[in-house]
């Protein structure tokens, strides 16, 4: 028997039924019914916060990497900064690998 999820020959699924857990609910509220996710929005903002996060994590790691015992602001806030900004870079190639992911879907979807 053939498993629906991984079949590959099983047709893609549309936006409005791409729900990570099972299928989503049937609509209730009064959102438009064409109402969609801004994906293309989410794909610009995690394209421009990328190379910016990893900017300022080679940065601050620099700073952090040259600071003596007597700058301000120390060794501690600059490494912490480092590693926030290195975890922001993280979340959005996330996000941008997920945003690539449901376009690529939905691309198929129209054909």
């Amino acid at each position: 028997m053939r498993d629906p999820r991984t079949d590959p020959t099983r047709e893609p699924v549309s936006r409005a039924r791409s729900g990570t857990i099972g299928r989503r609910s049937p609509r209730t509220g009064t959102e438009p019914v064409t109402a969609r996710s801004p994906l293309r929005l989410r794909l610009l903002l995690a394209a421009v916060f990328l190379p910016l996060f990893l900017a300022a994590t080679a940065l601050f790691a620099v700073r952090a990497a040259g600071a003596d015992t007597g700058d301000s602001p120390g060794r501690g806030p600059l490494v912490l900064l480092a590693v926030v900004c290195g975890v922001l870079a993280l979340t959005a190639l996330l996000d941008l690998t997920v945003v690539l992911r449901r376009l690529r879907r939905e691309r198929g979807a129209a054909r």
